[in-house]
This record gives structure tokens, C-alpha cells and sequence, in this order.
């Protein structure tokens, strides 16, 4: 999560973002970052009735566009910054990226984590060449301490998303998307701190002035919605889309975005979930969770983008795969592939037997039975089983059940949600 406390320097709090500065952001990382594809994609276009374009960022080699605004910064330092080096605060991709491209340059990256941060994450940030500093319990507390040290050593603090330059560099992802699709009519982007929504909506309101902006905030975290909106909507949470789950967004993308967004889309975690499985079982990408917001706006607001040409980013693929197989397991779950039902049962030989016997006359796959013959309100003689199941479609699962029922058996399924 990127949370800062504070706002950034002064010189940034004033600054307005041009396409002028896009294009220059564009004309210096050029060969540096991968310019990555925007592709129609035919299927969700004909799952929605819009006609979608993807944008790849995951395909970055940090897996996150986090590297255009990193480098963009990177490379307006003058000699003697480079030198002393650079200091940011952030557990996510904008660490990966200002190490990558920071040790890529020469330019010594130390990066402050919370003590909390997986090591994952600070194993993935010191391969790339970051030195990690672990310091504090929350993100606030790694924040301080980043701008303690960078007046103690004379580093220059490259914020993740509240500087200009960040935000020049982002918004080279617009215009790569308008040159591969220059008819694009609607552009769908998540906004965290606000960085890529301010330097793409920068770019694109520039090049196309009717052009519809679309910002997405996790519904858990609808920091920017409330800033633009005048809410006061309460803010926290476990969220999937930890790469935009923002506290408090920044006070320079905060004003470079009103005006610009059409409006903000706020999504819930079960859409995210469903948006990230959809694209790894369609268009064989992996996404984070702030990587599949775009798709989860389109999928839950599908009037107002029907007949447009939208593009969405998949701002990033950087995800636990520990979390990925739970996320895929749930969406098996949402879809009625998979399964738990709570069947009540006597406690006698056989019993077992003939109820997997519904189960086998339905053609439904048994995974895992579960006895429960204490804590239950059956009586004493009665047992609670609960079986998980994987079947070909909802449908076949309401036919099992039908079954079971027609047979005198108490089933319950036991939900996800």
C-alpha cells in the first residue's frame, strides 16, 4: 500500500502537468521500459457489448507501469543527486521499479519497508538492486523514517504517485495506447494515489477532448472519490487491490484530476475477484488485484460502456500466489463449479455410501468429506457430513441438490460470501 502522511516537496504542490511533459517523459524512458501491447480483446468484448482494448503493463519487467514515472524522475536528477542517490517509502511496485532502474542507471536506491511487509516483497525489491530498509509497524512509521533519512544523507525522495515527473512518466501509457488505437472513445483507469489517472488523463483529454475518463477505486478505499466528490465515505480494509489501497491521495494529482475524470467507479472486492479470474481464463494474463479493477468497473457498470471503445489498463501482474489459487478457488465457488454442501445424515453403516451415491448418479466429483458428529443440532444419533464438489456448471450442481433433496436429505450450501 502507498500511504503517505505528508505532501511532497513544494516544488510539486504547485506544478501543472502538461501533454508537453507527457510527450518529453515519453521521448527519455523510450527504449528503456517495454513498450507494451494494446490488444482487442474479442471475448469480453462479447461478453460485455463494448468493444475492449487492453493495455499490458504487466507485461513490464517489474510487472507494474510503475517503472515509467521511477525512470522519468530518474532521469531529471542532476549529476549530483544521482550521485547521493535516491529514498522512497513503498512495499509495492514503486519500489521495484526505482530499484531496477535506479541500479540500471548507477544511482544507489534505498527503499524503507514496514517491518510488517512480506518478505516477498523485500526479497523481489533487493533482487532488482534496492537496499532495504525495514523500520516501524504501519506505512506512516516507513514513511517518517524515509524522509528522516533523506535529510540526513541528501537523497532525493521519489515519491509513488504525488510528483509531477511520476506522473509525466504514467502518462506515457495513454499515448501508447491512443498510437496503437487512435479511435479509442473511452479510456477506464485505477487510481491509487492518483499518478497514472493524472498523466493519462492529461495526455488523453489533450489529444482527445471528448474523450469519456473513467478512475476506479476498490470500494474499501475510495480515498480520491471522496476528495473529488466532497464524501466521507469510511476508508479501510482487507482489499485484493492493495496496489491502490490509498488512505489519503496526493494533493497534486488530487487537483490535476478535477476536471479531468468523467467520473470516479467504485468496485467490490467478489467483482475484482471475478475481473482477475476472467482475464487469466481468457486472455491468459496474470493481474494483481489493482490490475483487474478496470475490467471489474466495465463488468458492473456494462450500460454505460456499451458501444464504446474502451481501453483499460492492467496496470500491474505482481501477486501472492498463495492468494491467486485462493482467489481462483472462490470465483470456482461464485460460478457453482465448486462446492461445499452441509448434508444432515444418520450416524449408521452406509449412510456415507448412499449419499455419495446421489453424488455418483449425478456425475458430480467428490473432492473432500468432512464427518461432524459433536457440534451439531442433530440428534445424538444424527451427523452433519460436509462434502466438497466440483461440478460441470451451476446447473448441474442445482440438479445434484434437487436430487439429494428428492432422496430426504437436508442440504445446505455453505457460501463463499
Amino acid at each position: 500500500m502507498e500511504q503517505p502522511v505528508s505532501k511532497p516537496a513544494e516544488t510539486a504542490a504547485d506544478a501543472v502537468l502538461t501533454l508537453d511533459d507527457v510527450r518529453a517523459a515519453s521521448g527519455r524512458i523510450s527504449g528503456n521500459i517495454v513498450r507494451t501491447p494494446t490488444m482487442r480483446s474479442q471475448t469480453l468484448s462479447e461478453i460485455t457489448g463494448a468493444d475492449i482494448w487492453l493495455k499490458f503493463e504487466n507485461h513490464q519487467f517489474t510487472a507494474s507501469y510503475k517503472e515509467r514515472g521511477a525512470l522519468n524522475a530518474l532521469m531529471q536528477l542532476s549529476e549530483e543527486r544521482k550521485s547521493r542517490g535516491v529514498i522512497a517509502a513503498s512495499a509495492g511496485n514503486h519500489a521495484q521499479g526505482l530499484s531496477y532502474h535506479g541500479t540500471r542507471l548507477g544511482i544507489p536506491v534505498t527503499i524503507v519497508m514496514p517491518r510488517t511487509t512480506p518478505l516477498v516483497k523485500v526479497m523481489q525489491t533487493e533482487s532488482v538492486g534496492g537496499k532495504v530498509v525495514l523500520e516501524g509497524e504501519s506505512f506512516d512509521d516507513a514513511y517518517a523514517h524515509a524522509r528522516k533519512l533523506e535529510a540526513e544523507h541528501g537523497y532525493t525522495f521519489v515519491h509513488p504517485f504525488d510528483d509531477p515527473h511520476v506522473a509525466a512518466g504514467q502518462g506515457t501509457v495513454a499515448l501508447e495506447m491512443l498510437e496503437d488505437v487512435p479511435d479509442l472513445d473511452t479510456l477506464v483507469v485505477p487510481i491509487g494515489g492518483g499518478g497514472l489517472s493524472s498523466g493519462m488523463g492529461t495526455a488523453a483529454r489533450a489529444l482527445r477532448p471528448e474523450m469519456k475518463i473513467y478512475g476506479v477505486e476498490a470500494q474499501l478505499y475510495p480515498s480520491m472519490y471522496n476528495a473529488l466528490k466532497g464524501m466521507n465515505l469510511p476508508i479501510g480494509g482487507d482489499t485484493l487491490a492493495e496496489g491502490i489501497a490509498v488512505f489519503s491521495p496526493g494533493a497534486f494529482t488530487s487537483r490535476t484530476l478535477k476536471g479531468l475524470l468523467d467520473d470516479i467507479l467504485l468496485v467490490s472486492e467478489p467483482k475484482i475477484e471475478s475481473a482477475l479470474a476472467l482475464l487469466l481464463q481468457i486472455e491468459k494474463t496474470l493481474v494483481e488485484g489493482a490490475g483487474a479493477c478496470g475490467l471489474a468497473a466495465l463488468m458492473d457498470n456494462r450500460d454505460l460502456f456499451k458501444g464504446r471503445k474502451v481501453g483499460i489498463v492492467l496496470s500491474g501482474g505482481n501477486i501472492d500466489t498463495r492468494l491467486l489459487a485462493n482467489v481462483l478457488l472462490r470465483d470456482l465457488a461464485r460460478s457453482g463449479r465448486l462446492a461445499r454442501l452441509r448434508i444432515g445424515l444418520q450416524d449408521r453403516a452406509g449412510a456415507l455410501f448412499k449419499v455419495a451415491k446421489v453424488f455418483h448418479e449425478q456425475n458430480v466429483n467428490i473432492i473432500e468429506v468432512f464427518h461432524q458428529r459433536i457440534f451439531t443440532h442433530l440428534p445424538a444419533k444424527g451427523l452433519v457430513t460436509e462434502i466438497e464438489c466440483e461440478a460441470r456448471d451451476s446447473a448441474q450442481l442445482d440438479a445434484l441438490i434437487a436430487a439429494l433433496h428428492r432422496e430426504g436429505y437436508e442440504v445446505r450450501r455453505v457460501e463463499t460470501d
